[in-house]
């Protein structure tokens, strides 16, 4: 835990300054946040992930609303469905689809991602990045080939 600073009460010393016990002076002296924060921490892949997969969670919830106002519009009626459906054609709709079906396939990738590594393998340095690089990017790789075969299929046009 924190220690007590050398020289308690010097108005110059950050320990000393923060009454909530947040800093730690290390055994070099040097004093640090307690929990390590982004002034700390390195940008790297792996938290990135971490991060990305989080915001997925905030996207995925706004898609569920979504699919609850395409099943209220279902129940309402044939307009409404029509109104519904003539949405999800529109280009923001069909930039919300593409968004979601990134998500969902984030989803995939970083479940597999988190799967492997909880059964103890993939957690050196390389491969952890490796996994983390194809959770970030094949989830956009593979929302984009899922869209060009909504595309060339006629399934989907704008």
């Amino acid at each position: 835990m924190s220690q007590p600073a050398p020289g308690v009460g010097d108005p110059t010393n950050e320990a000393d300054l923060d009454q909530t016990g947040r800093f730690v002076i290390q055994p070099n002296g040097r004093v640090r946040p307690l929990s390590p924060h982004l002034q700390i921490w390195r940008w790297h892949i792996t938290m990135a992930a971490s991060i990305l997969f989080r915001v997925t969670i905030g996207a995925a919830s706004f898609g569920a609303i979504i699919v609850l106002a395409w099943i209220a519009a279902l129940a309402s009626g044939p307009e409404a469905f029509a109104r519904a459906a003539e949405w999800a054609g529109s280009p923001l709709g069909l930039l919300v689809g593409f968004g979601l079906t990134a998500v969902l396939f984030s989803f995939i990738l970083n479940g597999a991602r988190h799967l492997i590594q909880d059964t103890g393998s993939a957690l050196t340095l390389k491969s952890a990045d490796l996994l983390s690089h194809i959770s970030i990017w094949g989830a956009l790789v593979l929302a984009v080939l899922f869209w060009a075969a909504l595309f060339a299929s006629g399934r989907v046009s704008l």
